[in-house]
């Protein structure tokens, strides 16, 4: 018989609510405040659509996230426990947020008040919708039956084969966020650049400027390709998605200069497009968008 496994996440997983209660995810939310004082659940209690259109309509205001709690992992984990169901709880990047330690320091808790409880908590080294496709890679291997301990050890064989190229629309949320410094190479001073960004093994990683949101799209088609040439991707090994922020017809066309290229070097005719929440949201500005490619899990037939 089938041995249940409940897959869980935090809100930086960026999947669309009608997906993630399809595959039977639960999502333990973020929080956004837009006056560093009052705070909303990420989806639960505050739309992301609503949060990008706060952002475009008051560009001098910088959003703030805060980490789930303690309490709020507790909750999540403690119903799966009491039925005897194995927990494997997917988080954010730990360079990234405090959310992991949120994740471990519930879990220590509940292990102490149920004996035999079983709740794995990985960091993911990854974040937005690239921390989605690893989830939904951890949600494939449970229906094909894979057990318990043999989905945490695939999931852990794969995570740094993960990578995100992505531009945004100013650097000015990154400057504001904190993130620019670990930008080398970006001048703080430099007006309408549009900057290339990687995020690779838990860091992110300056991949060069451009001046045009056209050409910074295609150099992101650029850095994938250069990326599939590097590891000799094959059809029918990758997972892959485009993640945007407010515009998603600009998301639309970009799946239109991608798909050849995905159609060819992946084998994927239907390429998923996914909305950036709010957690990295706040970093980028309303106008992130990328590319998410994962390596899936190995199966031995």
């Amino acid at each position: 018989m089938q041995e249940k496994v409940q897959i869980i996440s935090d809100g930086s997983l960026d999947l669309p609510k009608e997906l993630t209660e399809e595959k039977g995810i639960k999502v333990v939310p973020f929080y956004v405040s837009f006056d560093g004082e009052h705070y909303k659940k990420e989806i639960e209690e505050l739309d992301i659509r609503d949060f990008y259109g706060s952002m475009v309509e008051n560009p001098q205001v910088f959003p703030k996230t805060s980490m789930p709690s303690v309490q709020d992992y507790y909750e999540a984990f403690e119903p799966y426990v009491k039925e005897g169901t194995p927990v494997i709880c997917i988080c954010i990047t730990k360079k990234f947020s405090g959310s992991l330690q949120s994740a471990v320091t519930a879990r220590d808790m509940i292990l102490e008040e149920y004996q035999g409880a079983r709740i794995t908590v990985i960091d993911s080294i990854l974040d937005t919708v690239l921390q989605g496709l690893y989830v939904l890679e951890a949600c494939r291997l449970r229906d094909m039956g894979i057990g318990y301990e043999a989905i945490i050890e695939k999931l852990l064989q794969i995570r740094e084969t993960g990578r995100i190229f992505f531009t945004v629309g100013s650097i000015d949320y990154l400057k504001h966020g904190g993130r620019i410094g670990k930008l080398a190479g970006l001048a703080g001073g430099v007006l309408k650049i549009k900057p290339l960004i990687t995020l690779k093994e838990g860091e992110i990683f300056n991949s060069g400027i451009t001046r045009n949101r056209v050409k910074s799209m295609e150099r992101v088609r650029d850095l994938l390709t250069e990326y599939l040439d590097e590891t000799g991707a094959r059809p029918g090994e990758y997972s892959f998605c485009i993640g945007y922020g407010y515009d998603y017809e600009e998301a639309v066309s970009f799946r239109e200069m991608l798909k050849e290229l995905v159609k060819e070097r992946l084998g994927i005719d239907e390429i998923g497009i996914y909305q950036i929440g709010a957690t990295i949201g706040v970093h980028t500005g309303p106008y992130p968008i990328g590319v998410g490619i994962l390596k899936q899990a190995q199966i031995s037939k």
